[in-house]
């Protein structure tokens, strides 16, 4: 556990308020609205005052939904900076469900964008005595009498009152709160079932935080590009807290960011790192770079070595500057990175690095930088702070991962029973993940325990690694490979649509070619996952936040 003042979380924001008092903090994207560090702090000793005048006290809760904005992210640290808990909760979630959770956490304030919270009723909300706008903090509807003096509005007269000389930096001091204490309540959006409350500290934040001050990745004046779900781990330890921690200044898209909305705004700020999900990437390889590569005369060029740097060059230039031209790398995490897609990206050296973590880890359990990281690999452990292990591993040395250090959670909220399941007896915590370490500390991931299949003669059968292989043939946008009762594998593939009609098929003639692709995909694949049949799915799949299939809503469509 860190104990120092360095590692300390909320000393290292009420720092880092101070240092970078004047420079500019976060920008909504596409708007004029930048708040400067002076500013947020301003805002955040607003929330401060407004939270005492609802009563709030040391270590409730208060929940916040909706898309990134710059008010999201004042709510946020407002909370943990008051020594309140903070409960994000992903935008994705319905209203039942996220009235669930609210209910669940005993969240006493709420504060979400004004078109969800119209599926929702204050009166069926027991513990919550206030809700609030993301738009402007604007108070919707409240429990509290004399609502006049709960308002947003009345913050500022009090701030005028509580500091007379004006805030300054000197006045950016929050009061102590220990790691060990508890910082948010993360609600898994998680592929087999029901949400549970991950318990993140302090020390798990200050963790991470820690490791990055210490890297080059992250700095005063740094620039980043928020595009994933703030609510979810992975998308706010670096862009969000990690960016202003160091300095950095963050735009917030607040909308869905399509290809063409995010390559414009690499194009506009320039961001000085990148943290994406394999999606985009995958994306673009299939759309843009796959054929151009298959096609002569460049598939001829390809083949000679000279010619062959020269054109790989080209493809790395134009990359690089699709995505701003002045990043370090890009971090992929989140899902696993299609294996063709990283084999071409490393053959033409693009800065990419692939991590691992989840939401029980806050969320980093493996990582290295390019260029240290290995092929496949999801990185190492990072050392005096993440240790792991392979449990019961197989003749391949693949077991269930197993990790223990300063970013795991303190458990699942009032739920004892899934906490003591998710741990060992000695303290390890259950990833669920099955994986090997090899000899140099390289984690790699084979896929899921509860989604690994078993052949007909007991043989391990990972989906997710041939599906990974049917993702990149003609025709396919997406697949899940599930097990019939028989033992034999059938593969659900939604169709690429576009290149359907590009190319004018029917659907006798796009079964045709599924059936092509299957006879060439059972030729990468050992007798034991040979894919019986392809079924045509007429749409995406449904996908949790970090865009990971849903996979127990299909398991019984192999029949």
């Amino acid at each position: 556990m860190f104990t120092s003042d360095d590692v300390n979380l909320i000393k290292i924001f009420e720092r880092s308020f101070r240092d970078n008092w004047e420079c500019p903090a976060i920008t909504d994207y596409g708007t004029t609205n930048t708040l400067t560090y002076s500013q947020l702090s301003a805002n955040i000793a607003r929330l401060h005052l407004l939270f005492k005048a609802c009563g709030i006290e040391k270590d409730d809760r208060i929940a916040v939904m909706g898309r990134n904005n710059c008010n999201w992210v004042t709510t946020y640290l407002a909370t943990i900076t008051y020594g309140a808990v903070i409960v994000p909760i992903l935008q994705d979630f319905k209203a039942n469900d996220a009235m669930h959770l609210l209910h669940h956490s005993d969240s006493k304030l709420f504060f979400v964008t004004d078109l969800i919270w119209e599926g929702m009723e204050l009166a069926e909300l027991e513990s919550v005595q206030a809700v609030y706008s993301l738009a402007d903090f604007h108070l919707i509807a409240t429990r509290i009498e004399k609502p006049e003096s709960i308002t947003f509005e009345s913050t500022a007269s009090a701030l005028q009152k509580a500091y007379p000389n004006g805030f300054s930096k000197d006045d950016v001091h929050y009061d102590e709160r220990s790691n060990e204490s508890i910082a948010s309540i993360n609600y898994t959006s998680g592929t087999t079932g029901f949400s549970k409350g991950v318990m993140t500290t302090n020390n798990a934040l200050a963790s991470h935080l820690h490791y990055f001050l210490g890297t080059n990745l992250i700095y005063r004046g740094c620039r980043h590009v928020a595009f994933l779900p703030l609510a979810h781990a992975y998308g706010c330890i670096v862009d969000f807290l990690g960016a202003l921690a160091a300095g950095g200044h963050t735009y917030f898209i607040g909308r869905t960011p399509s290809p063409k909305i995010l390559l414009q705004a690499f194009k506009e700020v320039k961001p000085t790192l990148i943290i994406s999900v394999p999606l985009i990437l995958e994306k673009i390889y299939r759309k843009q770079i796959a054929p151009q590569i298959s096609k002569a005369p460049i598939s001829w060029v390809l083949k000679v070595p000279y010619l062959e740097d020269v054109v790989l060059g080209k493809i790395r230039e134009q990359l690089i500057e699709a995505f701003g031209g002045e990043f370090n790398q890009i971090i992929l995490g989140g899902a696993p990175l299609n294996a063709e897609v990283e084999a071409f990206l490393r053959r033409i050296k693009f800065p990419l690095s692939v991590g691992y973590g989840m939401t029980e880890c806050a969320p980093i359990i493996s990582w290295s930088s390019y260029p240290d990281i290995r092929p496949y690999s999801c990185g190492k452990l990072w050392d005096g702070y993440m240790e792991a292990r392979i449990d019961e591993p197989n003749e391949e040395g693949v077991g269930e991962i197993q990790v223990r250090g300063e970013h795991t959670m303190k458990g699942y909220y009032k739920n004892e029973e899934a906490t003591k399941e998710s741990f060992t007896e000695d303290g390890w915590l259950r990833t669920g993940d099955l994986g090997y370490i090899d000899e140099d500390g390289y984690l790699y991931i084979k896929g899921r325990n509860k989604t690994m299949l078993l052949g007909p003669n007991g043989q391990n059968i990972y989906p997710e690694e041939i599906e990974a292989k049917l993702n990149n043939m003609p025709y396919v946008l997406e697949s899940l490979v599930i097990q019939q009762n028989d033992s034999r594998l059938v593969a659900l593939v939604c169709p690429d649509y576009d290149a359907v009609d590009a190319n004018g098929l029917d659907k006798d003639s796009l079964e045709k070619v599924m059936d092509d692709v299957r006879r060439d995909l059972n030729a990468q694949l050992a007798n034991y996952e040979q894919i019986s049949k392809i079924k045509l799915y007429p749409h995406e799949f449904e996908k949790t936040p970090k865009r990971s299939i849903k996979r127990f809503l299909y398991t019984s469509m192999a029949e």
